[in-house]
C-alpha cells in the first residue's frame, strides 16, 4: 500500500472536518475511522497509558498513536518503519478506553490499523509467522496439545534446566533468555471436555452454562479449568464443554490477522448454539473481551451477524457470573492475607471489576489488601512480553512493586498472561509471594467448607 502516492483526501469541508468515507487511503475501515476521530485530543488517556508512562514520548500515547494512524489513512504522513514500531509497542490494555470521555473504542481502531500492516506492509516472513503461529497452531486444539507434549516433556525431563545453564551465559541473548524464563509449566494432565460434554450440576439444578476451555489454560492452568467446572457445578450449575470449540480468536486479532480470528469465531458459534444455554462462561480475561466482540467481528458476515450478537449476548466472566446469580455452595476459612489485581481486559474491556472483589469478600478468614494501581497492566498483554521484552519488563517492575508494598501472601487475578506475568516479576523479586487465579481460591474456600461442615 503505498499511501503517499493517494491525493489529499475529499470531502474536507469549511470546518476542515473530513468525510469518513473519503478519507481512508486503504488503511482504515469507514467505522475504524469513525471510531479514531472521535478522539477530541483532550490528553486524559497519556497518563494511565503504560508505554507513555515509560518513556513520556507523545507517539507511544493513546492520542499520539491515533495521531499517526489518522495521518496515515489521511494520506499525509508515509507508513513507515518508526510508524509501526509505536503502534507495535501498544500493549492493547485499553485502559485508555476507560479514561477516555469521548468513548473511543481504541483497542477497534488498532486492531484495524493492525490488520492492514500485516496484509500490506508486513515482510512475507511476519506474514508467514503468523498465519504458522496463529491460523495453524493455535486455531487448532490438538496441533496445540501436541505441542504441550513436546514441551512438558522438555520441563519434565531435566532438558530445561540444561538449558537454562546455558542461558545463564552472558553471550545469550536476552529476549531469548526471557522467552524461556516466561515458558509457563504446564500441567501434568491437560484439561478435555468429558464424555458426552456435560459436567452435571451438584443437586437441583439452576443453570446451564457452557465453558470456554481456552487455548492457552488446558494446557498450562488445566487445574484451574478443573476448578471452575467445580466451582460452577458446586453452585447448581450443568456445564457444557463442547469438544468441536476453537480458541477464541483474541491473539489473532491483536496481532492483525482478523480473517483467522473471524474463522475461530465463527466455529465457536456453531459449537456453542445449539446446546441452548443460559451463558456462556471463560475464566480469561483477555479471552472474555474478545468473545463479548464477536458481534462487532463478524457484523459484516450475513450468515452469523445475528448468531454472533446472541453468543456475544450470552458470554460472562466466571466472577461476573458468579456475582450475578450468587453462591449457594458454602465457603470456609482460609487464612490469608490477599490483594486483587484487576486484569486489563477485564477491567476495561469488560468492566468487571466489583464483581471479583464482592466474591473474595465472602470467603471468611481473607485479610484482603487494595492493591496501589490494580488496574495498571502487568506487561503481559498476550505475547507483548516476547514481542516487546524490554517494555514488558518495565512495566511489571512497576507492579512488582505495587504487589511487594501491599504486602499480600497471594494476589488474586483472572487471566493466565497475567498470572505467568506477576510470577515472574515475584520470582525476579526474590518474593515468596505468588498469583493465583480467583477460581482456585473460591474453589479452595468450597472444600474448606465441605470439610468443616463435616467435621461440625
Amino acid at each position: 500500500m503505498a499511501v503517499a502516492e493517494h491525493p489529499p483526501p475529499a470531502g474536507h469541508g469549511e470546518a476542515g472536518e473530513a468525510d469518513p468515507l473519503a478519507a481512508l487511503q486503504g488503511f482504515l475501515t469507514p467505522t475504524d475511522y469513525d471510531a479514531l476521530t472521535k478522539c477530541v485530543h483532550c490528553g486524559l488517556c497519556l497518563n494511565v497509558c503504560p508505554t507513555y508512562r515509560q518513556n513520556g514520548l507523545e507517539a507511544d500515547s493513546p492520542r499520539g498513536r491515533l495521531y499517526l494512524m489518522r495521518a496515515v489513512a489521511e494520506g499525509d504522513l508515509d507508513f513507515s518503519a518508526a510508524v509501526d514500531d509505536h503502534l507495535q509497542l501498544c500493549l492493547q490494555c485499553r485502559a485508555c478506553e476507560t479514561a477516555c470521555p469521548s468513548n473511543v473504542h481504541f483497542g477497534q481502531v488498532m486492531e484495524g490499523a493492525r490488520a492492514t500492516i500485516l496484509e500490506e506492509e508486513s515482510t512475507r516472513l511476519r506474514r508467514v509467522l503468523t498465519w504458522a503461529v496463529f491460523g495453524q497452531l493455535f486455531a487448532y486444539p490438538t496441533r496445540l496439545v501436541l505441542l504441550g507434549v513436546l514441551l512438558r516433556f522438555y520441563q519434565r525431563s531435566g532438558v530445561q534446566a540444561l538449558v537454562r545453564w546455558i542461558m545463564g551465559r552472558e553471550w545469550v541473548p536476552p529476549r531469548l533468555r526471557l522467552m524461556e524464563q516466561m515458558l509457563p509449566q504446564l500441567s501434568r494432565r491437560f484439561f478435555r471436555a468429558p464424555p458426552g460434554e456435560i459436567v452435571p450440576a451438584q443437586g437441583e439444578r439452576r443453570y446451564r452454562v457452557g465453558m470456554i476451555g481456552g487455548c492457552i489454560m488446558p494446557l498450562a492452568f488445566a487445574e484451574t479449568n478443573e476448578a471452575t467446572v467445580r466451582v460452577l457445578t458446586a453452585n447448581g450449575c450443568e456445564v457444557v464443554i463442547p469438544e468441536a470449540q476453537r480458541c477464541c480468536g483474541a491473539l489473532q486479532a491483536h496481532a492483525g490477522a482478523q480473517e483467522e480470528a473471524r474463522r475461530v469465531a465463527r466455529l465457536n458459534v456453531d459449537a456453542f448454539e445449539q446446546w441452548n444455554l443460559d451463558a456462556i462462561i471463560i475464566n480469561a480475561a483477555g479471552c472474555g473481551a474478545a468473545l463479548k466482540e464477536y458481534d462487532r467481528l463478524l457484523a459484516d458476515d450475513p450468515a452469523y451477524a445475528e448468531r454472533a450478537e446472541r453468543f456475544a449476548e450470552k458470554v460472562e466472566d466466571v466472577s461476573e457470573f458468579l456475582a450475578r446469580v450468587g453462591l449457594t455452595a458454602p465457603l470456609g476459612t482460609i487464612e490469608r492475607t490477599i490483594t486483587y489485581d484487576d486484569p486489563c481486559h477485564l477491567v476495561h474491556g469488560q468492566k468487571v471489576s466489583l464483581q471479583p472483589r464482592a466474591l473474595l469478600s465472602m470467603i471468611p478468614g481473607l485479610e484482603y489488601v487494595e492493591l496501589r494501581d490494580a488496574d495498571r497492566c502487568c506487561g503481559s498483554a498476550g505475547i507483548y512480553n516476547i514481542l516487546q521484552p524490554d517494555m514488558s519488563m518495565r512495566v511489571l517492575d512497576d507492579k512488582t512493586e505495587a504487589i511487594i508494598e501491599s504486602g499480600a501472601e497471594t494476589i488474586v487475578t483472572a487471566n493466565p498472561g497475567c498470572l505467568i506475568q506477576i510470577n515472574a516479576g515475584l520470582r525476579q523479586a526474590g518474593q515468596t509471594a505468588s498469583a493465583q487465579h480467583i477460581v482456585d481460591l473460591l474453589d479452595e474456600a468450597i472444600r474448606a467448607g465441605r470439610r468443616e461442615q463435616a467435621a461440625a
